[in-house]
């Protein structure tokens, strides 16, 4: 049978009784080439390639000698792809050899076979072992440490060195996958590329390691520094031929820990959390954060709401609130709907706000759960106002992108709707602007069979995000709702108040009603009502409130 792993030897001397010698030995388990002279062993080098496994290489020919192969070899870089062992009888010719690269030597008048075959093994195996470790310690495009490389040799600096303070840095492209959409994956290897080499650039500067974790994200181990902006210089500077200034935004997070109280790992991790609380801000080109006692707060915080969020959900710790809508198209406002808010009342930690565990639960994929409870309990409060009251109260509930991802979603409120004796017309649904813009295919499929079923959708927190008005052309929507952000400052006449008539128009046009939420004054009232706004929700009428205050507006 074939050997697919058959090694080629290449051996190299001007005397051919020495290379017969030579031939007949290893041929035994090797293929076997010669060469006569230096010149003629770098063609077939040359022509050969990584075809050739080692090079027993003599040091006195004719024509070029072993000491000029073995030199040029090294100006090519030729002796890192495969190991010589050089053939001499002078020893003051070994130690210039080893310094020129080669992996070992053979003593003229040669020893044993076993010996020889034993010492072509041990080279042949040793460069191999090498080569396989060197492909797996560095990561292919970006040529940096891997992770667990980079891992292992940051512990042993803190191993030699135990007293020497080391800062863990996390840096990474803030929004790299919209670049990487946007200009094609060949630009995005070349970005990746660029800032690894201007990590690089910053190393010499600051001494230290660094590695690739994942996509954008490298991280650094290096000697304590009070400041950081040569980081970010360099990987700008490396940058620079690839991008605008503009288009450039990066973020680095440092943690330092004098002591090596946490293991490596969990530094790094302090690290990237410091870079991910700069993924909200918008000012400056680029951004650092440090690590700091209140973010070690901050995550003791977030690591027990995710411990006790089964509890909450068995103890129904989370409590639905409802904020009413009110249609003012008529003279007087008139009730017309409420939006499903919810609350965590914890045992401990007392009252905890949304915006404190929503967005954890959406980092953690827990925030499908949580809204499958929301919508629940909405659905059943439906139905005990209808016995109450003998009426109908439509409610909207939340609809994030991670609920739309899941593929029963639409039977699931299906499903809850039926079981309390609702129409769809009941149960409104709101999908925030950044869903729809984030991916929309898929939203748009999900809401065009949500409404052939008979649900209205509402476009939530339209303004707070990135889409252009002309996206509401193509955009599935039954409602607007105008984030509070888009009315905070509007006065008689200025430009954000003609900004929203503009909104209001072009959903005249499209005869889709617009609720303005965030409603406060009202002198607020009367200049969306006169613009045109159809429906107000907001603390000028009523904060959220439990189910059992809706009495009085029902």
């Amino acid at each position: 049978m074939e050997n697919l792993f058959e090694r080629t030897i290449l051996i190299v001397d001007d005397e051919e009784i020495n290379r017969e010698i030579l031939g007949t030995i290893i041929q035994e388990e090797y293929k076997v080439i010669y060469a006569e002279n230096g010149k003629e062993a770098l063609e077939k080098i040359h022509s050969g390639g990584s075809s050739i496994s080692l090079v027993l290489l003599d040091l006195l020919m004719p024509v070029m000698d072993g000491n000029e192969v073995l030199k040029t070899m090294n100006k090519e870089g030729l002796i890192t792809e495969m190991p010589v062992i050089v053939l001499t009888s002078e020893k003051s010719s070994e130690i210039e050899s080893l310094k020129l690269g080669s992996a070992d030597f053979l003593t003229k008048p040669y020893d044993l076979p076993e010996v020889i075959l034993a010492r072509v093994r041990h080279s042949i195996q040793l460069f191999e072992n090498t080569k396989i470790i060197h492909a797996t310690e560095f990561e292919k495009l970006t040529h940096l440490y891997t992770p667990e490389f980079f891992f292992e040799y940051a512990s042993q600096i803190d191993y030699r060195s135990p007293n020497k303070v080391m800062d863990a840095l996390a840096v990474n492209f803030t929004r790299f996958h919209l670049l990487n959409q946007l200009k094609g994956r060949n630009v995005g290897d070349k970005i990746l590329k660029a800032m690894a080499e201007g990590i690089r650039k910053a190393l010499e500067v600051t001494g230290g390691i660094a590695g690739r974790n994942e996509s954008d994200s490298f991280y650094l181990y290096i000697p304590h520094r009070d400041n950081y902006d040569i980081i970010l210089q360099k990987i700008k500077e490396a940058l620079s031929s690839l991008l605008k200034p503009s288009e450039i935004r990066l973020r680095l997070g440092v943690y330092t820990d004098t002591y090596q109280k946490f293991a490596i790992i969990q530094r790094f991790d302090h690290a990237v959390h410091a870079c991910n609380s700069l993924r909200s801000k918008t000012t400056g080109a680029t951004d650092i954060c440090i690590y700091d006692e209140q973010m070690s707060d901050k995550e003791v915080f977030d690591a027990k709401l995710l411990q006790n969020f089964e509890a909450a959900i068995e103890q129904k710790q989370f409590k639905v609130n409802y904020q009413p809508k009110f249609n003012i198209k008529s003279g007087k406002p008139v009730l017309c709907s409420a939006e499903a808010l919810v609350s965590w009342e914890h045992p401990e930690l007392g009252r905890v706000r949304p915006d404190l565990f929503i967005p954890l639960f959406e980092e953690n994929g827990l925030v499908t759960k949580l809204d499958r409870y929301v919508w629940e309990e909405s659905a059943r409060q439906v139905k005990a106002w209808k016995e109450e009251f003998g009426k109908t109260l439509p409610v909207s509930v939340n609809v994030s992108r991670v609920d739309i991802a899941a593929p029963d979603m639409i039977d699931f409120i299906t499903k809850i709707v039926k079981e309390n004796g609702l129409t769809p017309a009941d149960y409104m649904l709101e999908i925030t602007e950044s869903a729809y813009t984030a991916d929309s295919k898929q939203i748009i499929e999900v809401v065009e069979k949500l409404r052939a079923l008979g649900h209205k959708v509402e476009m939530d927190d339209f303004g707070s995000g990135y889409s252009s008005l002309n996206m509401l052309t193509s955009m599935p929507i039954d409602v607007l709702k105008m984030d509070k952000a888009f009315i905070r400052n509007i006065k008689p006449g200025n430009k954000e108040m003609k900004l929203v008539e503009l909104v209001l128009n072009i959903a005249k046009n499209l005869e889709v009603p617009v609720v303005a939420e965030g409603v406060e004054t009202e002198e607020e009232l009367n200049m969306l009502k006169e613009a045109g706004c159809d429906i107000i929700q907001g603390y000028y009428f009523s904060k959220p409130i439990p189910p059992s205050e809706m009495a009085r507006f029902l």
